[in-house]
């Protein structure tokens, strides 16, 4: 099993001008702890889930790239991109920009959207739920063309571009691989199984739900005649380690594993103080490195 690192929160003591070194210190230590990868979320205002709106919130490609520059290693992508926020066209060459910048290590995380508020108060369309899933399957449409190398137009119901032109083209192949968050059964899942590379589920759901996503995921690929091994399971959850020990953790693990997860993402209380990738890099990687 592969750990990752989600970091959600950039509220940290001595204010915007320590953002920059304590970020570049906690991608690095998560690189040399064994970490596989490091996510940001993509979004403009913090979510409720988190804390208030106010706090602060970086742009989630400009972080990766910045992330990018001070490892050398660490996967790096959005958990997860909503498709209302960037034209698809832009998105592929933001997120092939990274790919090329950091030799190969990006991800293209994507989903539905759900904030209402950042869409309402950055003046960006927030669609109905319907017709952004349809945005979202053509932009994954957008994302294969353009890395397919076909410089062609694409012609859907929401985006027209003239050309799909890549250069430079992404370093990762057959490209960056494509991850939907969410668990939606009758349209995420669904897109899951024909387009992405990987998949994203909540943790806190518990075995037994996440066993049924994960059903509703096979029966789709069965649908689509797609090999249910070929997409990369992941999940998100937190860690607290004042309500939580390492060996608490490692059952998480094993726990998901036995469920078919091969990558545990996890965001970290108190990550910017660096003690609790210590305990990750001592006590839990290498724990789980064979499950």
């Amino acid at each position: 099993m592969r750990i990752g690192l989600q970091i959600p929160s950039f509220t940290w003591a001595g204010g915007a001008g320590e953002i920059r070194p304590k970020l570049a210190a906690i991608g690095r230590a998560a690189e040399d702890a064994g970490f596989a990868s490091v996510w940001v979320m993509d979004h403009f205002f913090q979510i409720p889930i988190i804390g208030p709106a106010e706090q602060e919130m970086l742009e989630g490609y400009s972080t990766l790239s910045y992330l990018a520059a001070v490892t050398e290693r660490v996967k790096l992508g959005t958990l997860v991109t909503g498709v209302t926020y960037r034209h698809p066209g832009v998105l592929v060459k933001t997120a092939t920009t990274l790919d090329v910048l950091s030799g190969g290590r990006a991800y293209l995380g994507i989903g539905a959207a759900w904030f209402d508020r950042e869409h309402a108060g950055l003046g960006v369309s927030f669609p109905p739920i319907a017709e952004r899933f349809e945005r979202l399957e053509e932009a994954l449409r957008i994302a294969k063309q353009f890395w397919s190398g076909e410089v062609a137009p694409f012609r859907g119901q929401h985006y027209q571009l003239a050309e799909t032109l890549c250069s430079p083209p992404q370093i990762s192949r057959p490209h960056p691989p494509i991850l939907i968050g969410g668990i939606g059964e009758r349209k995420t899942l669904r897109l899951v199984a024909r387009y992405a590379d990987a998949c994203n589920l909540f943790a806190f759901l518990g075995a037994d739900a996440l066993r049924g996503k994960l059903d509703v995921l096979r029966r789709h690929c069965e649908v689509e005649r797609r090999p249910y091994d070929a997409i990369e399971k992941t999940t998100l959850g937190s860690v607290n380690f004042a309500k939580q020990s390492a060996r608490d953790v490692v059952a998480q693990c094993r726990e998901l594993a036995g469920l078919g997860i091969s990558h545990a993402i996890f965001n970290i209380r108190g990550v910017e103080e660096l003690a609790p990738i210590a305990i990750f890099a001592k006590e839990i990687i290498p724990a789980v490195a064979e499950l």
